[in-house]
């Protein structure tokens, strides 16, 4: 099971009552675009619509709607029983903020019951912020076939996130590990040593081959690769793989301008490469404008630098 599915389950799992807040129209400057959702509980949120005082009126509106008698689907009151199978929220999901005062006015667009509701927010000086925008908002109550969808779509968007293939669990491995365990990624971490291993950030998949570069052949197009084992005939090995590969999303691998070099020399005499694939071989990882060499500051500028790659290959 995916991060987000696993979280998302957790939430629905621990809380008496949940609201799904959407971006149904976001048009000029908005903090996150048509589509972007979270979920509130009367105590906890899953997700962001963008933050600041639009999320915190959202969350309000929420709130009010949960402390409001349920409404069955023919707009009656609902049965106390019915009421109960809404579905929930809390445990992974992140502390709301205060809530701040609404402008004036804004108490009365609010459901007297637990009906749909639409926010139509400026985003300018009335609410404290400048974005310039404009944001309707969608909130409704979620019950059991909605948390299904939630689940499924999810699930859906989890498997269709780009996969990060790590070749190494070493130092800069599990720095890189923990940096994409934040991100929207696929990522496993693929070592022939099982100690290597040991304290990757539960996010993260790992696979022990002692054929790693097998891994390359078996993953699916626009993928991205990321080479830093322990032996440099065995990178080798891994990056000639995938640079064959005239689908990849990105190919890279840890080391020298020396290192670099002698790839070169050994990938186009030996390995049967070409100038055209060797010219995509990112190498060093996150490049050289930054000296420092510690694991996490190596891993910062190669998570960025994949997540560019990955976010402008073709479609």
């Amino acid at each position: 099971m995916s991060k987000t599915v696993r979280s998302l389950r957790a939430f629905l799992d621990t809380a008496p009552s949940a609201a799904l807040v959407e971006v149904a129209e976001a048009k000029g400057s908005t903090p996150r675009e048509k589509g972007a959702w979270m979920l509130v509980s009367p105590e906890r949120i899953f997700g962001t619509i963008g933050g600041g005082q639009l999320e915190f009126m959202a969350i309000d509106a929420a709130r009010a709607m949960l402390s409001a008698p349920a409404l069955s689907p023919l707009g009656g009151e609902m049965p106390a029983k019915r009421a109960a199978e809404g579905v929930t929220s809390g445990a992974q999901g992140v502390s709301s903020p205060v809530a701040t005062t609404p402008p004036d006015g804004f108490a009365a667009t609010l459901p007297s019951r637990r009906e749909n509701l639409t926010l139509d927010i400026p985003l300018g000086p009335e609410i404290g912020q400048c974005c310039g925008g404009r944001v309707e908002v969608a909130i409704r109550p979620v019950y059991a076939a909605m948390a299904a969808d939630l689940v499924a779509s999810a699930e859906a968007s989890d498997a269709a996130l780009p996969q990060v293939l790590v070749f190494g669990g070493g130092h800069v491995g599990h720095a890189l590990a923990s940096a994409f365990a934040l991100l929207p990624l696929n990522v496993v971490v693929v070592e022939t040593r099982a100690d290597a291993l040991d304290g990757m950030p539960g996010e993260i998949d790992t696979r022990l081959t002692p054929v790693p570069e097998e891994m390359v052949r078996e993953a699916p197009g626009g993928s991205a690769y990321v080479v830093l084992t322990h032996d440099h005939a065995l990178d080798f090995l891994i990056v000639a793989e995938a640079l064959k590969r005239d689908d990849t999303g990105y190919v890279g691998m840890i080391g020298s301008k020396t290192k670099k070099a002698t790839f070169k020399s050994w990938f186009l005499k030996t390995a049967g490469g070409s100038e055209a694939q060797f010219a995509r071989l990112v190498c060093p990882i996150g490049g050289d404008a930054v000296k420092d060499k510690r694991p996490a500051v190596i891993a910062a500028l190669a998570a960025a630098e994949i997540m560019t790659a990955l976010a402008n290959r073709p479609a």
